[in-house]
């Protein structure tokens, strides 16, 4: 059991250092210490005596959790809301009341919102496709550059805490065990405040300087298909969604829905619903690997020395004192080591070694899994902009369809909005460990 600890301990150290394959190295690093801890390969091959798990059970048990059949539902109906025109409907139409109710701000925002629900629904968060239209605008309505391209990126946050698709918010979903909803709505909400924060200071500063108020012609793309009618469906998976339909029942009645309504050939609208399909291979593989690896966290004993349990009660660990204290302590604990990883790592995906561990451990000491679940998945959604505006697809994407913004700058600006935007998280956190963990 310590040969097979230290190896997954290897493995998370150098998927950390983002110098290794990440979902490899812990399908790779997750086999090696299960044959190193003796965990039979099948149970063909297990000895007479043996009554435990094996590796192909722990792997089959891996990939078959709730959330990849709720993601299936999810794109399916976005693959036929993209091909018949009403996702971009909904994204011109949130376009078109940015302009009229907030000017060249209220532009720039719009413009990172609809990015942020692109991404959250199609795993493709890139601000610089909505940028193209409303960055160059919002310039010319007086808003400063950097300032433009700094609210459009903010699209990040949105689409990797409030969607669907993120193998993070995959793997912390599928690990607590819990529904999609809990989750998405607090990454809805900390975004927004996130935008509303940069909008609001935009505004302050344009007041100040004399800028607010001028107003250009958009020429805005105008939509085929009416905002009311490509809504409906929209509305009807929410409305299925709060009243518990399972995900993937609600996802294929509302796409069932939009074939009706865009009077589309049936075989045709199949076809258009399994495109959607293609973006949940990353997802996919991300969970079965997460969820393998984690597993095998369990079965060699790595979670009992952070928590250490008998009969469902705390008796040793690491964070055995923190629990006996307060389950509160620990979802701050989690809430702090998820921002941490999201900071150093620059990235929500290479935070996963730092916070699956420590999420465990709180499943294990009895949290309850809605708020672990918001703790460990927050912080790195949205500490990963902070230093430089965040991955690949981000603040770097936007600076080339900004003429003359500057990254740093950019960044600059961003910066106390996203504290805002963590602040608002650390209420929601404590909030849900009183109200969930505590009982109050």
């Amino acid at each position: 059991m310590v040969v097979a600890q230290i190896i997954i301990v290897i493995a998370l150290i150098a998927m950390i250092t983002g110098k290794v394959p990440l979902y490899l190295t812990a399908f790779v690093g997750a086999v090696l210490a299960a044959l190193a801890a003796g965990i039979p390969v099948n149970p063909a091959w297990a000895p007479d005596y043996w009554d435990g798990p094996t590796i192909m059970g722990l792997m089959q048990a891996s990939g078959l959790n709730p959330v990849i059949l709720d993601m299936l539902g999810v794109l399916l109906f976005i693959g036929i809301m993209e091909k018949v025109g009403f996702l971009n409907a909904i994204i011109l139409k949130i376009i078109h009341v940015g302009h009229r109710l907030g000017g060249g701000p209220g532009v720039a925002t719009a413009g990172g919102i609809a990015a942020g629900i692109i991404g959250g629904m199609t795993g493709f968060t890139q601000p610089a496709i909505t940028g193209v239209v409303t960055g160059p605008p919002a310039v010319e309505m007086g808003v400063d550059k950097n300032r433009v391209a700094g609210i459009l990126a903010h699209a990040g946050h949105l689409g990797n805490f409030g969607g669907f698709t993120h193998p993070t918010i995959v793997a912390v979903v599928a690990l607590t065990g819990i529904a999609w909803g809990p989750t998405n709505a607090v990454g809805i909400i900390v975004a927004l405040s996130i935008f509303a924060a940069s909008l609001i200071r935009v505004r302050r500063m344009m007041k100040k300087e004399g800028t607010l108020g001028k107003k250009v012609d958009l020429n805005l793309e105008t939509s085929e298909v009416p905002f009311w009618k490509a809504i409906i469906p929209f509305l009807v998976l929410i409305v299925a969604f709060i009243l518990g339909l399972p995900v993937v029942l609600a996802g294929i009645g509302s796409a069932f829905i939009v074939i009706l309504m865009s009077i589309r050939n049936f075989i045709k609208g199949e076809k258009d619903m399994m495109d959607g399909l293609v973006r949940i291979t990353v997802p996919l593989f991300a969970t079965v690997a997460f969820l393998f690896m984690a597993r095998i966290v369990q079965e060699v004993g790595l979670i009992d020395l952070l928590v250490e349990t008998h009969d469902g009660e705390v008796v040793g660990g690491i964070l055995a004192g923190a629990m006996q204290s307060s389950p509160l302590i620990l979802i701050l604990i989690m809430f702090l080591v998820g921002s941490f990883a999201g900071l150093v790592t620059q990235s929500n995906g290479a935070s996963i070694p730092f916070i699956m561990p420590v999420l465990m451990a709180l499943l294990a000491a009895g949290v309850n899994p809605v708020a672990a679940a918001v703790a460990a998945a927050g912080g790195p959604a949205i500490m990963q902009y902070y230093l430089t505006g965040g991955p690949v697809a981000a603040l770097s994407t936007v600076i080339p369809v900004i003429p003359g913004s500057d990254l740093k700058l950019a960044n600059r600006f961003q910066r106390p909005s996203i504290l805002w935007g963590m602040l608002v998280l650390l209420v929601i956190n404590v909030f849900l460990g009183l109200v969930l963990t505590h009982g109050l």
